[in-house]
């Protein structure tokens, strides 16, 4: 059977047509090394407008008044979604810190008392019962919607792709997920917040403008506008947009990544809403925060959820600079050894992620939440123990003497660096460095490395990167909302220090600033695992505020991308390909430009007339998964008395024979050699059964293609849809293409008795407005959950109004980059293959342009390239 539209966004065929590569892609087969998990079905996000008579009679009745009203609201309901991202930002941050702060000070004061009453076991017990209590929330969180869990960056990735991952942007994965990284973070798990802020973000742009809600079901709006995939996926960008710019104050960053993560179509106005929306959500957070935390309302003193706070040598320490041009091949070195790093995060996650896949997740949720608690509980018990054991007493720097041990936080980021130094253990004038890292939030660890005058031990540091590396890296992953950005500038900031600490001891190179070498040591690790460019350049040079750090930052991270690359994907990219989504790049390797839309269509067509019986549409609706059919007609005999006047008319369509006569003569080479077909194998099958005589070549190209392919065929008005014992030619007849219907089009169509009676005209069929078009937006009814008893199945459904008279097409002979960049840069769901006498000949959706899709059919022999 056939398909026009994507089941899981690809086509569906009969098994045994298939390669092996391409099984293997489809997971219907695995490798012996099982490295290709099972691919799920995905739905595809339609970018394209629906050019059909309701959207036809908006444009019709729109004025400079009304466009102007839509324009307007679009404008306030990005400011909307900055505002609302920027408050979830500010709740999330605010229990933060009065959960950590809450358990960091009764577990300090504990151990304060039980040092001198040898009671520590019982310190360690208060600490394992606030973690454990907060992560074992969090997973319950995921386990009401397990879509929250992670960071949600992937996820958001491939929506923003073009890919409709099921329940991603729905409200209640909102709440899960803010509340559920509120108590991961405050139970102590290497987690960041800041990624889950990206996601949330997103949520917020998708749901605000719907003003509706699946979990509200019995409160609705009479909100008529942004009722598509297209405004839907413009509003979820700006969303991810301000999603980063809370949690780095990054506006521009923030827009940056939405441009550079996947937003397939783009335009300067768009740009203008993202980079508002995140302006937005930027100064919402900061006009809050500084109120709250600091009393100065209106100071705007705390940009983002995290801040790098401000870089500047010691006022003693004339000789100390920032960085110079020598300190550059030191950065490029940290690249190199940050993307390794990075690599090695990557694959070591990547192996435990497919082991949960196959060995925790197919068992009871319950299971998963005991992961995290083990989890908990061995990162709970690590840190505790180094605090106590591992570190080293250290001198205090001058700067830090007046330090209180509270965890107040101060305005400047040197107050926050003295008032969060641990001295346990230590005399006066000396703090514990190991318990300075570890015994705090992780956001005031990265601050003690980048500004921190005092310097920290080389054990110290190593043991405190190899520890977090390893703890990190398990934890990413299990069953609870969870960022990476944080846990991985913290583990690259380690590394940077270590670094800056032996060129200090051991090459004498005394200036060197050691807070520049853990900011980069920090990008390096984060580009490393994350490969991001463009918008973690500046999202890193924003949230530092120095621009004169933009050039190592980028230099950084280049190298750290380059090096990576060699050896594995980004974090966010593995994890896409382990769930099989197929997300498209941005452009396509060389050697696939080989291959032509004819190589990599699907042939099999389930199509519709366009006036069809209703019997005939439930029955292809409810036997098939896809999500758009072509509308055809057949080249029947009868169709050459038309041909006699100046237009060829087929069911109310009209074509000018003049045009259609003149693109058949420029491309007579292409239509005699039958490139229309898949491949020549399945033209030498047609021609045996058709075995018809090949007309003079002098004669008329028309004629010849109406003559040399001409089969009987069934009624205008089938009575049982395309039968899989159709032989060869039964399923590869002409059809004349004529337009594209989806599938919640036809199904409310049924649902609204849009249909009339074969005694009488078609234009007696009741009309449906563009609004009660859209009115079941975004979750159309199921074909299989209705009750179409009431409509009498010989009934007759004129599908013309409705469908896409003008979508977007391509020759058979096309070559796969062009195919590849209309399909990704107009945002495509279906791109129908129309040879050149408008005859459709298969069809491509996203999964036929995937890279492994291309690949598999490349390799394959018989492929006529």
């Amino acid at each position: 059977m056939a398909c026009c539209g994507e089941s899981g966004c690809g086509c569906c065929g009969e098994r045994g047509g298939r390669a092996p590569e391409e099984l293997t892609i489809l997971g219907e087969t695995r490798e012996e090394d099982e490295e290709i998990l099972p691919r799920k079905d995905y739905e595809s996000l339609d970018y394209d407008r629906c050019i059909n008579d309701p959207y036809l009679e908006i444009l019709e009745s729109l004025d400079r008044k009304k466009a102007r009203k839509y324009e307007a609201i679009k404008w306030f309901m990005v400011f909307g979604i900055g505002v609302c991202t920027g408050l979830v930002g500010l709740f999330v941050d605010f229990f933060v810190r009065l959960f950590s702060g809450l358990k960091f000070r009764l577990v300090q004061s504990s151990v304060e008392e039980c040092s001198e009453k040898g009671c520590l076991a019982l310190s360690l017990l208060e600490l394992l019962g606030f973690n454990l209590t907060f992560v074992f929330f969090a997973s319950l969180f995921v386990l009401i919607q397990p879509v929250a869990a992670g960071s949600g960056i992937p996820e958001i990735k491939c929506y923003l792709n073009g890919v409709k991952v099921p329940g991603v942007v729905r409200l209640r994965t909102l709440v899960c997920k803010a509340l559920g990284v509120l108590f991961s973070v405050a139970g102590g798990l290497f987690v960041g917040k800041e990624g889950p802020m990206i996601h949330s973000g997103a949520v917020v742009g998708a749901g605000l403008p719907q003003f509706q809600s699946i979990t509200f079901q019995k409160i609705s709006f009479n909100f008529p506008y942004f009722r598509s995939d297209r405004d839907k996926r413009d509003f979820v960008s700006a969303g991810a947009a301000a999603g980063v710019a809370a949690a780095f104050g990054a506006p521009i960053g923030g827009t940056l990544f939405s441009l550079e993560e996947g937003s397939s179509f783009w335009n300067q106005g768009l740009t203008w809403k993202v980079l508002f929306c995140s302006m937005s959500a930027t100064f919402t957070l900061n006009f809050f925060r500084s109120g709250i935390q600091f009393g100065s309302w209106g100071s705007f003193q705390v940009p983002g959820l995290l801040n790098f706070g401000e870089f500047k040598c010691s006022d003693s320490d004339k000789k100390c600079h920032l960085w110079s041009v020598v300190d550059l091949a030191f950065f490029v070195f940290m690249g190199v050894i940050g993307g390794l790093l990075g690599a090695t995060f990557n694959c070591l996650n990547r192996r435990l992620a497919k082991y949960r896949m196959r060995n925790v997740h197919p068992k009871p949720k319950l299971v998963r939440v005991l992961e995290s608690l083990l989890v908990s509980l061995v990162t709970t018990v690590v840190v505790f123990v180094a605090s106590i054991l591992l570190g080293e007493c250290r001198k205090m720097s001058s700067s830090s003497q007046g330090g209180n041990n509270t965890l107040a936080f101060q305005v400047s980021s040197s107050e926050e660096v003295n008032a969060t130094i641990r001295t346990f253990f230590c005399a006066n004038g000396s703090y514990n460095d190991m318990a300075t890292l570890f015994f705090n939030p992780q956001e005031s660890a990265i601050l003690q490395l980048f500004h921190q005058d005092a310097t920290f031990s080389p054990i110290t540091l190593s043991l405190f990167f190899g520890l977090y590396f390893l703890l990190s890296c398990w934890t990413y992953g299990i069953s609870v909302p969870s960022g990476l950005f944080v846990p991985s500038l913290l583990c690259g900031a380690a590394f940077g220090r270590l670094f800056a600490n032996l060129l200090k001891s051991y090459v004498g190179l005394d200036h060197i600033y050691s807070g520049t070498f853990a900011l980069i040591g920090a990008a390096a690790f984060l580009g490393g695992v994350v490969r991001m460019t463009i918008s973690l350049t500046i999202i890193l040079i924003e949230s530092t505020n120095e621009i004169t750090y933009g050039l190592p930052i980028m230099l950084t991270l280049m190298v750290a991308k380059w090096t990576g690359d060699l050896f594995n994907k980004g974090i966010y990219d593995i994890y896409v390909g382990l769930r099989g989504v197929p997300l498209l790049e941005w452009e396509t390797q060389a050697e696939v430009d080989k291959l032509r839309a004819s190589d990599i269509m699907e042939p099999n067509l389930t199509y519709i007339y366009p006036h069809t019986r209703i019997q005939s549409l439930v029955s292809i609706l409810r036997t098939t998964a896809h999500h758009a059919f072509p509308v055809v007609t057949e080249n029947r005999p009868n169709e050459k008395e038309f041909m006699k006047g100046n237009q060829l008319i087929s069911n109310n369509i009209k074509y000018k024979k003049s045009s259609i006569l003149t693109r058949a003569g420029e491309q007579r080479k292409r239509s005699q050699s039958m490139k229309s077909y898949p491949s020549s194998e399945l033209r030498n099958m047609c021609d045996e059964h058709l075995a018809v005589e090949e007309p003079p070549e002098k004669e008329d190209m028309l004629q010849q293609m109406l003559e040399r392919r001409y089969t009987p065929y069934p009624n205008l008005y089938p009575d049982q849809s395309p039968s899989e014992e159709w032989t060869m030619e039964e399923r590869f007849r002409p059809l004349t293409f004529h337009g594209l219907i989806l599938r919640s089009q036809l199904v409310t169509l049924l649902v609204r008795g849009v249909c009339y009676m074969e005694s009488q005209s078609s234009s007696s069929q009741p009309r449906l407005s563009y609004a009660e078009m859209a009115e079941d937006y975004p979750r159309y009814p199921d074909i299989h959950d209705l009750d179409l008893t009431l409509l009498n199945p010989r009934m007759i459904v004129d599908a013309t109004p409705y469908m896409n008279p003008c979508p977007y097409t391509v020759s058979p002979n096309t070559h796969v980059s062009q195919v590849f960049n209309l399909f990704r840069t107009m945002g495509l769901r279906h791109l129908p293959v129309v040879n050149a006498v408008g005859e459709i000949v298969g069809i491509i959706t996203r999964h036929n342009l995937t890279h492994e899709f291309l690949m598999s059919r490349l390799r394959q022999p018989h492929l006529t390239i």
